[in-house]
C-alpha cells in the first residue's frame, strides 16, 4: 500500500523541483524528505526518481504516480468535506489568500459577512503573490485565494487546484497628466521610463509582456509593487505603468488613465475536490456577493 503522504512529497517534488523546496514547505530537512521518497520508491518497485549530480528528477513512473496522486489527494479533499458538512455549524480555521489590489476592494465585505453569520470561523488573510498562490493550496498554508492571471499572461492550469470565475477587469495605462494619447498607447510610451512589479511577481511579467507586443523592452526606471505608490510615481512624473482597476480606485487629479485591451482575470481557487467544503463554499459564496457589490458601488 502507498503512503499518502508520501505521496504528497513526491507530488510536490514534481511541482517544486528540488528537495529542498520540498523540505522546506513542509517544514522538513532535506535528508528527512529524502528517506521518506525513498520509502516510497521501495513500496511502489519501480524506480520513481533519477539522480544526476545534485538534482533529481522524475521518472517516467514517477510522472505517471503523481498523475494518481493528484486525483488521490482530490479524492482525500472531498472525503474531508462531506465529513465537513455533516457537522453542524462551522467552525475552525480558514486561511485565505489575496493579492494586494482584493485586500482593501473585495475582501473586507466578504469577512464581515462571514464573521456575522459564522461567528466561529476563524479567518486568516495573507497577502501574496498570485505567483505564490498554487503552492501555498497545495501545502495547505493556504484554503482559499483570489487569484489571477492576465490573458496576455495565462497561466497553466494546476492539476491541484480547482476555481470558480469572480471578475474581468480593465487594465489601464497609467500616464501624467497631459499626455499626448494620440495612436496606440504602448506605442506611444516607447521612449518613456516605466514603472513596473518586482522582478518575479505577475505584474512584472505582465508590463515586460506587453511592451515585448508592441516590439520593445520598457526602460524600467522604479520597481514598485504597491498601486497607490505606483500611482504616486506616475503623478510625480516619474514614468508610465500598467494599472488594472482594482488598483487605479482614486488615481490623483494629475494621472490618466487610459484603456487599454488587456484583461486581469480574477478566480476564487482552492484545492482540488474541496469545493463541496461548508467552509470554502461560504467563502466562495461571500466573496462573489462582496465582489458583486463593490461593483455595482463603483460602476
Amino acid at each position: 500500500m502507498l503512503d499518502v503522504r508520501r505521496l504528497r512529497l513526491l507530488r510536490d517534488l514534481a511541482h517544486l523541483g528540488t528537495i529542498a523546496a520540498v523540505a522546506q514547505a513542509h517544514a522538513y530537512t532535506p535528508s528527512a524528505v529524502s528517506q521518506q521518497l525513498a520509502a516510497l520508491q521501495r513500496e511502489a518497485g519501480v524506480p520513481l526518481l533519477e539522480h544526476t549530480g545534485r538534482s533529481v528528477s522524475l521518472t517516467p513512473a514517477g510522472t505517471a504516480l503523481v498523475q494518481h496522486a493528484e486525483t488521490i489527494l482530490a479524492a482525500l479533499e472531498a472525503a474531508t468535506a462531506t465529513l465537513a458538512a455533516a457537522r453542524s455549524g462551522l467552525s475552525g480555521t480558514v486561511r485565505i489568500g489575496a493579492f494586494p489590489s482584493a485586500v482593501p476592494t473585495l475582501l473586507p465585505a466578504a469577512l464581515v459577512a462571514l464573521g456575522r453569520d459564522h461567528p466561529a470561523l476563524d479567518l486568516m488573510v495573507t497577502e501574496l503573490d498570485p505567483v505564490d498562490m498554487p503552492d501555498a493550496l497545495r501545502d495547505r498554508r493556504l484554503d482559499v485565494a483570489l487569484w489571477h492571471d492576465y490573458d496576455i499572461a495565462p497561466v497553466e492550469p494546476d492539476p491541484g487546484v480547482d476555481s470558480v470565475r469572480l471578475l474581468d477587469e480593465t487594465v489601464f495605462l497609467a500616464v501624467p497628466g497631459g499626455w499626448d494619447d494620440a495612436g496606440d498607447p504602448i506605442e506611444g510610451a516607447r521612449q518613456a521610463a516605466w514603472i513596473v512589479g518586482s522582478p518575479g511577481t505577475l505584474c512584472h511579467t505582465v508590463a515586460m509582456r506587453v511592451c515585448q507586443a508592441s516590439g520593445f523592452t520598457p526602460q524600467v526606471r522604479h520597481h514598485a509593487d504597491d498601486f497607490t505608490a505606483v500611482l504616486a510615481l506616475v503623478a510625480a512624473g516619474q514614468g508610465v505603468a500598467l494599472v488594472p482597476e482594482l488598483g487605479a480606485t482614486h488615481p490623483p487629479a494629475d494621472v490618466r488613465l487610459v484603456r487599454l485591451g488587456v484583461h486581469r482575470r480574477t478566480r476564487i481557487a482552492y484545492r482540488r475536490g474541496a469545493d463541496g467544503h461548508p467552509a470554502v463554499a461560504a467563502c466562495v459564496a461571500a466573496l462573489e456577493t462582496s465582489t458583486t457589490a463593490y461593483l455595482a458601488s463603483h460602476s
